[in-house]
């Protein structure tokens, strides 16, 4: 069977944040690969995205981070407001670390400027998966009738993933709230400073990210509610819903929502991959395997899905790095093989293999703690238990003394 694509290359399903930054760690390390995304040009949408320290170490790793500095200001500090009971709780903290709130469109392109052109391959939707039974190659069917042979697949392919499906890997569950984000710009100025303002109240958060002087990014994080089809397909009445569902926030807020742009909003469900499945899926199946929010989708509640995403990149390029070192793959797919050439890539298919058993090895426990503290503040947001509440508190502020730990996370040099 034939690619029309060339020699086998490492396919990478997905050409969103994990995606774009996977093919980069690989090509940093002279490793060849391509990217399958279905839509036909690059996907920004999405608004927003908070980088914390541990996200710029890994930018920084992929070669981009100084073109992404340029693009956004430094968050200095942050306001927590919790209102209970018509009262206020206001806690402010001074940062020392590093963080800002980039634009998603603004991430995505960079990523994709500093990767080798015909990297991307927009408009191809992978339809079927199988495994060559000649060998260990998997074998991807495109929707255009394509066919490619590839050495080893990569799914970064989000929450919906036919690669985590592929691979027998137990679908993520929905929380009982969703996510509404957007842009509001301020042509003379927001005058809001570097401060990162949270609001907190029953069932429902608020988050205020400055990206320059005049442009803020914004997040409610709300209960479902059966209107959510209809407002969906509606700006202004999303808008509108959203903006009386925090009418008693501080009226600030409230303003920066009522200004937005209209065409920068979206919704969309929140979902998670169970903690418990984090601990026991394999992750694994011959040489495919996924990373992002196809490995481990969380709610945004510690803001390190994407952050995660940029780790699982580097991570997955220096272990495949390591291993193929000793020989490159360049097996001609139009050329009869001989037995050595058969047992080179049998071979090669095996230190594949060594590398992602390494790489999952590696990201598990990273990935297991973010998924336990983000579930168990989604769970303190949106139950009515008293009980519940008091058990999952008393849980998060055990295993997690310091809130923001997860953030000093190191993912290591490429």
């Amino acid at each position: 069977m034939e690619s029309s694509m060339g020699e086998k290359k490492i396919v990478i399903i997905g050409g969103g944040i994990c995606g774009l930054a996977t093919a980069l760690a690989l090509h940093r390390k002279g490793i060849k690969s391509i990217v399958i995304e279905k839509a036909a040009s690059l996907r920004t949408e999405g608004a927003g995205i908070g980088v914390q320290p541990n996200g710029w170490r890994a930018l920084d790793q992929l070669g981009v981070g100084h073109q992404l500095r340029l693009k956004a200001i430094p968050l200095l500090s942050s306001t927590d407001i919790i209102l209970r009971n018509g009262t206020q709780q206001v806690k402010s903290v001074v940062w020392d670390a590093e963080y800002r709130c980039l634009k998603r469109s603004d991430l995505i392109e960079t990523m994709a400027e500093n990767l080798p052109s015909e990297t991307i391959r927009f408009g191809c939707q992978t339809v079927k998966m199988e495994s060559d039974p000649f060998s260990s190659d998997t074998i991807l069917h495109l929707q255009d009738g394509t066919v490619i042979k590839a050495k080893a697949v990569i799914g970064c392919d989000g929450v919906h993933s036919m690669v985590a499906d592929w691979i027998d890997l137990k679908p993520s569950r929905r929380f009982n709230n969703c996510g509404v984000v957007g842009f509001t710009n301020y042509p003379d100025g927001h005058g809001f400073g570097n401060d990162f303002l949270r609001i907190r109240g029953d069932h429902i958060m608020v988050g205020r990210l400055p990206v320059d002087e005049k442009l803020i990014y914004w997040f409610v994080s709300r209960p479902r509610t059966p209107q959510d089809t209809v407002v969906l397909k509606e700006p202004k009445l999303l808008r509108d819903s959203t903006v009386e569902l925090i009418k008693e926030f501080p009226v600030e807020i409230s303003e920066v929502i009522k200004n937005c742009d209209l065409d920068s909003l979206s919704l969309f469900s929140l979902r998670h991959r169970a903690p418990w499945d984090i601990l026991l899926e394999k992750f694994r199946k011959g040489t495919v395997t996924v990373a992002g929010d196809a490995m481990h989708i969380m709610g945004p509640f510690v803001g390190q899905g994407g952050a995660a995403a940029l780790e699982d990149a580097v991570v997955l390029g220096r272990c495949l790095a390591q291993e193929m070192a000793m020989k490159p793959m360049t097996a001609d797919l139009d050329t009869k093989r001989s037995e050595k050439e058969e047992e080179e890539e049998k071979a090669m298919s095996k230190k594949i293999e060594k590398a992602i058993d390494r790489y999952v090895k590696e990201r598990r426990m990273r990935i297991l703690r973010l998924s336990i503290q983000s579930y168990l503040i989604g769970t303190l947001l949106q139950t009515k238990s008293s009980v519940i509440k008091f058990t999952s508190g008393i849980i998060l502020f055990t295993l997690f003394t310091i809130i923001a730990d997860h953030t000093r996370y190191n993912c290591g040099r490429l």
